[in-house]
């Protein structure tokens, strides 16, 4: 409802409790309904599931409306990004958060550090999307308070045209609440498992679960090696959970992002079950690595048979248990599990390459779309790869095929800084600025994510700091590299204590005690310095 629509609907309220509700102001308790927009997280993935399917149309019917996240590890990191886009560009429209698995391992578990192999609580990923909401709920009550304020200053002052100009921005204000991506790894254990998470997930806020197809007590994390995926019956079993956890707690349209390891991944930790050739099963035991055996005597203690393509295989085990994929199929047996997820219930898939290569996204999403037309990605535009050194190798290795002469650059060094400046150089990084329109074009993409990259900016901005600070600069290092900066463009935090909440109390306090508030926010307030 408007904010009109809640004051009238408020003083209704009020005036049925003759008299006992006098001390209470329909205005301002009409102000904190609409400073709180969303009482419950399901609230919040009820709405957002609706945008994620909102965009998902909009990128079928034109490529060019593809969405974005960065990768956040705090709810104050979640926050400060979307208020950088809504001052930047005006609007949210688009643009995503991302939790990540890895920077939950990393960053927010009670062992400390922790590689990404699903170590952590598994009730910290929840805990992170209650925190990012609970950060981008207080932005809003922030922004609107502000709104708010000014509005009673324009009512005091009796400038109508004022109110009127501030009621219509209060009743079009664009909340921060955005949809999550969120990663709940391979499950954290078996089907029922992933259920249980992923409840506690949706409840908190989560719209949309990205589930991968490792064993989850083997989980590795996608950029390195060995990977372990399991059959596709398993893996559409936790598909399956997650969508009656969406189900049962009411979010219709909750999205479900099938992410498939298997382009790098070379083991696997069971055969599947088959009944007969050429099914789901027996397409995946086809990739598995072994030896013809012509009789019972090529038979070993301990090795494990099976019919494949219509002859008897010994299949290749390792050590721990583990059995072997043919070199080469990764490509293949990707296109399989997309297929198959989306066939099975998945809505978006995510493919783990080793590199951004667009035309090898794209070999692999064509073939998916010969099955499946509206196929689309959820592509991670990883801190793992080094885009550099990648970008500049695709530009060589383009102009070498094409007969230029590339004779003054060294393919293997050309991370170089004296490439910097180079056509080459300039090239790449031209690729690279255009990769997320191209591959979005020409690769499937509906979301491009950015894993981690948070983590990577809170390392690099403390170390300018840290050298500065404990140097030669002293107090100037934090003057002129932050709070100069921040003063200069129009970074909310420079006033911490109002980003904080400092105002929005002081106003709490005036509903609350009237006349007698004992307010923070007078003439000895430092925040008056920053005006």
């Amino acid at each position: 409802m408007t904010f009109r629509e809640e004051l009238k609907t408020l003083t209704q309220l009020r005036e049925a409790q003759r008299g006992k509700w006098d001390n209470i102001d329909p205005h301002s308790a009409a102000r904190m309904r609409v400073q709180n927009r969303f009482r419950t997280g399901l609230d919040i993935a009820r709405y957002t599931a609706a945008i994620m399917r909102e965009d998902m149309a909009a990128y079928d019917a034109d490529s060019a409306n593809y969405t974005q996240s960065l990768g956040c590890w705090h709810g104050f990191i979640g926050q400060q990004k979307l208020i950088s886009i809504k001052k930047h560009f005006g609007t949210t429209n688009r643009r995503y958060l991302y939790l990540s698995g890895w920077m939950v391992a990393a960053l927010r578990s009670e062992f400390g550090p922790l590689p990404d192999q699903s170590m952590h609580e598994k009730t910290s990923v929840a805990a992170l999307i209650e925190e990012l909401y609970t950060f981008l709920r207080q932005a809003d009550t922030w922004e609107l308070n502000h709104l708010f304020r000014a509005l009673d200053d324009a009512q005091q002052a009796g400038d109508d045209a004022k109110v009127e100009e501030l009621t219509q921005q209060i009743d079009s204000h664009q909340t921060h609440v955005v949809p999550i991506i969120a990663d709940i790894d391979a499950g954290f254990g078996n089907a029922e498992a992933t259920y249980l998470l992923a409840k506690k997930m949706i409840e908190a806020g989560a719209c949309c679960i990205q589930l991968e197809n490792q064993v989850s007590d083997e989980k590795q994390c996608g950029h390195q090696d060995g990977k372990v995926t399991v059959p596709h019956e398993d893996f559409i079993a936790k598909i399956n959970a997650v969508r009656y956890a969406f189900l049962e707690l009411g979010v219709d349209d909750g999205v479900i992002v099938a992410r498939t390891d298997s382009l790098g991944a070379g083991l696997t930790q069971k055969i599947a079950v088959t009944q007969e050739p050429g099914d789901l099963g027996d397409q995946y035991n086809s990739f598995l690595d072994g030896d013809e055996i012509a009789s019972a005597s090529d038979i070993d203690n301990g090795d494990v048979v099976i019919k494949q393509n219509g002859k008897l295989v010994k299949v290749k085990r390792l050590a721990s248990g583990l059995y072997q994929f043919k070199p080469g199929t990764g490509e293949d047996r990707v296109v399989l599990d997309c297929i198959t997820s989306l066939q099975n219930g998945a809505d978006l898939l995510w493919i783990e390459t080793e590199k951004p290569h667009v035309g090898q996204i794209a070999s692999m999403v064509n073939r998916i779309r010969e099955a499946v037309p509206n196929a689309k990605l959820v592509y991670n535009n990883s801190p793992s790869f080094n885009w550099t050194l990648n970008f500049r190798q695709q530009v060589f290795d383009t102009w070498e095929s094409e007969g230029k002469d590339v004779s003054a650059y060294d393919r293997a060094d050309l991370m170089n800084a004296r490439y910097d400046e180079t056509e080459l150089g300039q090239l790449a990084d031209e690729w690279t600025r255009n990769f997320q329109r191209d591959a979005s074009r020409e690769a499937g993409i509906f979301h491009h994510l950015i894993t981690l990259p948070t983590y990577h900016t809170a390392a690099l901005s403390t170390d300018t700091l840290a050298k500065g600070y404990f140097g030669d600069e002293g107090m100037l290092a934090y003057v002129a590299g932050v709070q100069r900066r921040e003063i200069r463009e129009g970074i909310a935090t420079v006033k911490h204590q109002d980003m904080a909440g400092s105002n929005i109390g002081d106003d709490h306090k005036e509903f609350f005690h009237g006349d007698a508030a004992l307010k923070a926010g007078g003439k000895d307030n430092t925040m008056n310095q920053f005006g």
